[in-house]
């Protein structure tokens, strides 16, 4: 059964046959050495652009300009896409993301003294490896790429501040690579991200939005926040969760510390793999505090953070070109994440339109860990929790007993108080109180005995 590494390796293959030197180079020989799975298999090679093309029948130039071409071949297993790049060596980087133009090379070494970090510039020989079984004799490492990942560290190929100039995204790539790994990074490389964070503006909004969003998603979300504070990138892209440092919470309902404590803390708690919107909302679920603390007689208050809080994400999504639907379901989150503090109190009807949120076992999650970061009192999300898996679907969006025909059958004008008449009676279905249309009718006549 072919896989896409053995893919990947018959494309090493033909390029070898044909003359050609090919090697896998990147991250997945970066994963291979630490003992992890690649998700891909990316192929360096000395072919140009349209000797790949020539060679391999289903070929797209998604980047031909730049040498990199997709390889894209099928088995009765599954389709696998290999990304094919020409070694080359980069020009100038006017606009901070994309070299202007590129010249071809045929030097494995000139390729790799181009890209970003030593853990990423390593190439390895999949056919020696297949043969030997020697892991060590199949790497190539022209920077170092091997020391380093040994040791846990995280370092600018050449001049860290020439490659972070080139590419602007390359320092989140580094704080991305470095808190998902659990490395360090390294002094010189620190130094010039500070230099040159202030330009991280010209990355595009959706690729600095993918980039944070990995790192929320990949399982060490606090440990790559704590990075972006570290080295000045936080305040650049996001101004608005720096400025949680150092904001005083009550102590008696919050004795983990300040505002950006509690929200390190809930970060730690994401898993990996959970969903995007799940992990901004922890993000940015107490954002509105810095904007409304006011140190009261009795205690600190936070007076209507939570509206505040839904104003300022909304700005954040908006900026961060978040599609609609994502920026719905976060926004939802912070707007709803108090509310569990009522849901012992919560009559049926209410409790039940608590459970119609949209994903609410997102909305579960949120406060479980939001609860576990300050005093891990629970009671609140027990209780929520085994209602929610208690009460069927239909209990929690019945059919309804009344319609706005059913009103208009009976004699009532549509207006403004159809929406109070029809609330009404779904309460009292809701809770049980009413079981046919007739009593809903004859409720909602009672209580508008005036129209």
């Amino acid at each position: 059964m072919a896989t896409k590494r053995e893919s990947a390796e018959g494309i090493v293959a033909r390029l070898r046959q044909a003359g050609f030197t090919a090697y896998f180079a990147g991250g997945c020989v970066r994963d291979l050495l630490l003992g992890r799975e690649p998700k891909d298999f990316d192929v360096a090679t000395d072919a140009r652009p349209d000797a790949v093309l020539a060679m391999f029948p289903r070929t797209y130039a998604v980047g031909a300009h730049f040498g990199v071409v997709l390889v894209r071949e099928s088995n009765d297993t599954g389709e696998f896409v290999t990304e094919v790049a020409t070694f080359r060596n980069d020009g100038a980087y006017s606009d901070g993301r994309h070299p202007d133009a590129v010249r071809f090379s045929d030097s494995a070494e000139e390729d790799v003294k181009r890209r970003d970090f030593t853990i990423n510039g390593m190439l390895l020989d999949p056919l020696v490896l297949r043969e030997t079984g020697d892991l060590d004799a199949a790497v190539l490492d022209f920077v170092g790429g091997r020391v380093d990942l040994t040791a846990g560290v995280v370092r600018a190929i050449g001049d860290a501040r020439v490659r972070f100039e080139e590419d602007k995204l390359r320092m989140l790539r580094a704080v991305r690579f470095a808190a998902r790994y659990g490395f360090q990074i390294e002094w010189a490389t620190v130094r010039a991200t500070r230099i040159v964070a202030s330009q991280i503006g010209q990355v595009s909004k959706e690729r600095v939005r993918e980039e944070l969003t990995r790192m929320l998603t990949e399982g060490q979300a606090r440990r790559a926040f704590e990075l972006l504070d570290t080295t000045t990138l936080l305040e650049q892209v996001l101004p608005e969760v720096a400025w949680m440092d150092g904001v005083e919470q009550p102590p008696q309902y919050h004795p983990e510390g300040d505002v950006w404590e509690h929200t390190m803390l809930l970060l730690e708690k994401l898993p990996a793999d959970c969903s995007p919107t799940l992990a901004w909302g922890a993000l940015l679920h107490d954002v509105g505090k810095p904007a409304t603390f006011r140190r009261a007689p009795d205690r600190i208050r936070f007076d209507g953070h939570v509206e505040v809080g839904v104003r300022i994400a909304e700005k954040i999504l908006q900026r961060l070109r978040f599609s609609s639907e994502e920026t719905s379901q976060i926004l939802l989150l912070i707007q709803n994440h108090m509310r569990f503090g009522d849901v012992h109190k919560m009559k049926q009807s209410t409790l039940k339109r608590f459970f119609r949120l949209p994903h609410f076992e997102e909305h579960l999650a949120l406060h479980r860990m939001d609860a576990l970061s300050s005093f891990g009192e629970l009671a609140n999300y027990e209780f929520a929790k085994s209602c929610y898996e208690a009460i069927p679907e239909e209990e929690v969006r019945p059919e309804l007993l009344v319609t706005g025909r059913d009103l208009i059958e009976a004699g009532y004008s549509p207006g403004p108080r159809f929406k109070e008449m029809l609330a009404l009676a779904e309460d009292a279905q809701l809770e049980g109180r009413i079981g046919s249309r007739e009593e809903g009718l004859a409720l909602i006549r009672k209580a508008f005995a005036e129209i």
